[in-house]
């Protein structure tokens, strides 16, 4: 038996800065292009008017009223602090909704678009869990080694003072420290799968004392073709275990997944539409000029402060990343080609703002988590309407707004 939780619309802040962002921030953009067609063959037949969804900025959103504040959670004193430490009382709705329950214990499914809040919906609750009984140990398996990163950097913010050590187990790293680490007996364990179930073929991880584990963008990792190590993993722990569950969408194979790992769950669904409402879409038309002077020409207006721009292939992102370089943009790529710490460089950079552009592929961008990204532009176009959904919620995340661009031939 599945509860359900259910809150519908997209969140806006009150009452102090809330843990999923700030206050919504509004931008004017004079929206170019209209259209039905269809963007071509390797468009996946996606229809050109899915990628059309405009908003009035003065538009209103249902206000999230949240049941909790941070303070009201029954979790450590220094656990409260460290949330205070960084600036939150109000909680998400994911939040809201999931904390208590995943405190009492109880399996959780989280159905969420990005940008909602999941990462502090598990780590916080988890983290109290080990406070109160040192014995426990968490499993955390995401899809990207972006994404496990990111995990680890809110979790060192969390866990601030108190000893509590981590591992972030990713391919694309050097394996030694990893495994030296490991040694250390961390409380937390977050990676992917194939570098999760290369340490445990070399036993340095055994997951036999591990009863507590989150799937974090499991339909992600279920595209990726990561099930069968899934699988593999799960079954090297123990029966008995708490399950935290995260998607963004519910199809038939997730809720297959959802039967087979997790025991009469607890379903939090925030997810108000396959796109989020803070994201305005819209196409630009190429009529004949050339891709990248289009592209120059946007980046010229004040208002593309932080734009994430998507390519289909490594090489395709690499060499505009370049010539936008050479046209005297600061612009970094992140792709499958670059090391583990060139691309981390490149992140940093782009979330600090030390570049206004940051060029990517779809695999290498997934997990992306960087505030205040003012537009999403699809450079190319991308290969299914699932990857062009998981492009654009880049932006307009935590209640603010953003703009997505898709260039059509």
């Amino acid at each position: 038996m599945i509860t359900h939780y259910t809150h519908r619309g997209a969140p806006t802040r009150g009452g102090g800065r809330s843990f999923g962002g700030r206050s919504p921030m509004q931008h004017s953009y004079n929206n170019r292009g209209r259209g039905g067609s269809r963007g071509g063959p390797k468009s996946d037949r996606i229809d050109v008017s899915r990628f059309i969804n405009k908003s009035s900025v003065t538009e209103k959103v249902e206000e999230f009223v949240p049941t909790h504040s941070f303070m009201d959670f029954a979790i450590d004193p220094r656990i409260k602090h460290n949330i205070g430490r960084k600036g939150y009382t109000t909680p998400t709705p994911i939040q809201d909704k999931a904390i208590p329950t995943a405190l009492l214990g109880r399996d959780v499914v989280g159905i969420a678009n990005t940008g909602t809040g999941k990462t502090g919906a598990f780590l916080i609750p988890l983290l109290d869990k080990i406070v109160k009984d040192r014995k426990e140990r968490v499993l955390i398996m995401v899809p990207t080694r972006e994404l496990a990163v990111q995990i680890e950097d809110e979790y060192k913010g969390f866990s601030h003072g108190s000893g509590l050590l981590s591992v972030c187990v990713v391919g694309g790293a050097s394996i030694g420290p990893q495994i030296r680490c490991l040694r250390e007996d961390p409380y937390f364990v977050i990676g992917t799968p194939g570098r999760i179930k290369d340490l445990i073929e070399r036993r340095v991880l055994d997951l036999s004392r591990f009863r507590t584990v989150v799937l974090d963008e499991a339909d992600r990792m279920l595209d990726m073709g990561f099930i069968h190590d899934m699988r593999a993993i799960l079954s090297l722990m123990p029966k008995e275990r708490h399950t935290l569950f995260f998607s963004a969408t519910l199809s038939h194979d997730i809720e297959k997944l959802i039967g087979d790992f997790l025991k009469d769950p607890v379903m939090v669904s925030v997810k108000s539409g396959d796109t989020a409402s803070t994201v305005e879409q819209d196409i630009v038309r190429m009529n004949g000029k050339n891709k990248i002077d289009v592209l120059h020409d946007l980046l010229t207006q004040p208002e593309f402060s932080k734009v994430l721009v998507f390519g289909r292939t490594k090489h395709g992102v690499e060499k505009l990343a370049k010539n936008l370089t050479e046209r005297g943009f600061k612009a970094e790529s992140i792709h499958g080609n670059k090391n583990q710490t060139k691309r981390q460089k490149a992140l940093s950079l782009f979330k600090s703002s030390h570049v206004q552009v940051l060029v990517a592929t779809d695999v290498a961008a997934r997990g992306i988590d960087v505030e205040d990204v003012s537009h999403v532009i699809n450079f190319d176009i991308p290969t299914t309407y699932h990857d062009y959904v998981h492009r654009i919620g880049r932006t307009g995340r935590a209640g603010k707004r953003g703009k997505a661009l898709t260039f059509i031939e």
